[in-house]
């Protein structure tokens, strides 16, 4: 049974949570490793395909496992189904701090482009596939590689990401953004990069090399604190030890 409309509560300021309400018989799936609590009646099983209409048969399915892997995600979806006779409720929790989004893809029918390892949960009904980067220099310096996640469908997906999120709508404009800041973005946005200025700029200027450009007319998710960066300045403040022979 295909549950396209979600009861869904998020929980928290900056580690969340996101409650989902199932009525019986009712699936949602997740990322492998996302579930943080479930009420009994509740089952999961590992799957290979995202459980979606469109969802071919077995070869289908390990091609669609194989892409996952290529872009760096687990093969198998967690499909998690309420057994019980009443309502049951399942909990996913981001993997660092910042914020859990919930996305309407039917307000999307283009289909959302996501940065890598953000999608956490969704109704079962959503496609999930990949989008490769087809510039060279975007997919080299672009902070994201050449694969990105495709959510398409009519439901709710749960995205998380690092820190504070902006949105922001692009009308035929171009908006410079940090490299690794980009979360997610509808299929009429253009992902490109630029060099930061001359070569003192570059350098020293403390922004990296090249920036992230979006243009194009859409919608453009935004966060403010890439687990990147944070993992670089957590690694920068861990003291090194020298050991002598």
């Amino acid at each position: 049974m295909a549950s396209r409309e979600l009861e869904y509560e998020i929980l928290g300021s900056e580690l969340q949570i996101v409650e989902i309400t199932l009525g019986p018989g009712e699936t949602v799936i997740a990322e492998a490793g996302s579930m943080n609590y479930m009420e009994d009646g509740i089952r999961f099983e590992a799957r290979l395909g995202d459980g979606s209409d469109s969802e071919g048969g077995l070869f289908s399915k390990l091609a669609d496992a194989g892409k996952r892997m290529f872009a760096g995600e687990s093969m198998f979806l967690t499909h998690f189904t309420n057994h019980a006779n009443e309502r049951r409720t399942v909990a996913f929790a981001a993997p660092f701090a910042g914020q859990i989004l919930a996305i309407d893809l039917s307000q999307h029918s283009e289909g959302l482009l996501c940065q890598r390892e953000s999608f956490l949960c969704a109704s079962r009904g959503t496609r999930l596939g990949i989008a490769f980067q087809k510039k060279l220099g975007a997919g080299l310096f672009g902070g994201e590689g050449f694969v990105r996640e495709k959510l398409e469908g009519e439901g709710i997906a749960f995205l998380h990401a690092g820190g504070h999120v902006v949105q922001r709508e692009l009308n035929g404009e171009m908006l410079p953004v940090d490299t690794g800041s980009v979360v997610a973005f509808t299929d009429g946005i253009k992902f490109d990069i630029e060099r930061t200025g001359g070569l003192k700029s570059m350098m020293f200027g403390g922004e990296g090399m090249f920036l992230t450009t979006l243009s194009g007319t859409g919608i453009v998710l935004l966060q403010s604190l890439p687990f990147e960066r944070l993992a670089r300045r957590i690694a920068a403040q861990i003291p090194r030890q020298h050991f002598t022979g």
